[in-house]
């Protein structure tokens, strides 16, 4: 009979668990021949584009730095004339599992630009 989901997540976590309690690196004990990652990323439409850039609460220039693209490409998302894709995603969904880590991220990175004459 197929285990419910709760189970194996149940059984997952304490597999990881007795791993970290093992005291031998985790490396050893959780590689791809033992374990896969569950990465499939979210679609984002541009409302959820949006509102992944303001739980950073930052511009969309800023957005498009952080993230490695151009700001028109972030326009773009957001006006729904391209979806983004692949490693954006995945990073959005980074982001938004733990904004606040980001946003303490994005601040260790800002630097003040140099004064123009």
């Amino acid at each position: 009979m197929k285990k419910a989901v709760g189970d194996r997540i149940i059984k997952g976590l304490q597999e990881f668990s007795d791993a970290l309690k093992s005291g031998r690196a985790v490396s050893e004990q959780l590689d791809c021949r033992r374990i896969a990652l569950n990465l499939q990323p979210t679609r984002y439409d541009p409302a959820l584009v949006k509102d992944t850039r303001e739980l950073l609460g930052v511009s969309q220039a800023v957005f498009a730095q952080f993230l490695g693209v151009r700001l028109g490409t972030v326009q773009k998302w957001e006006q729904g004339d391209n979806p983004p894709m692949g490693a954006a995603c995945r990073f959005m969904d980074e982001i938004r599992h733990d904004p606040q880590q980001w946003r303490k991220r994005l601040c260790e990175l800002a630097v003040p630009k140099a004064s123009q004459l």
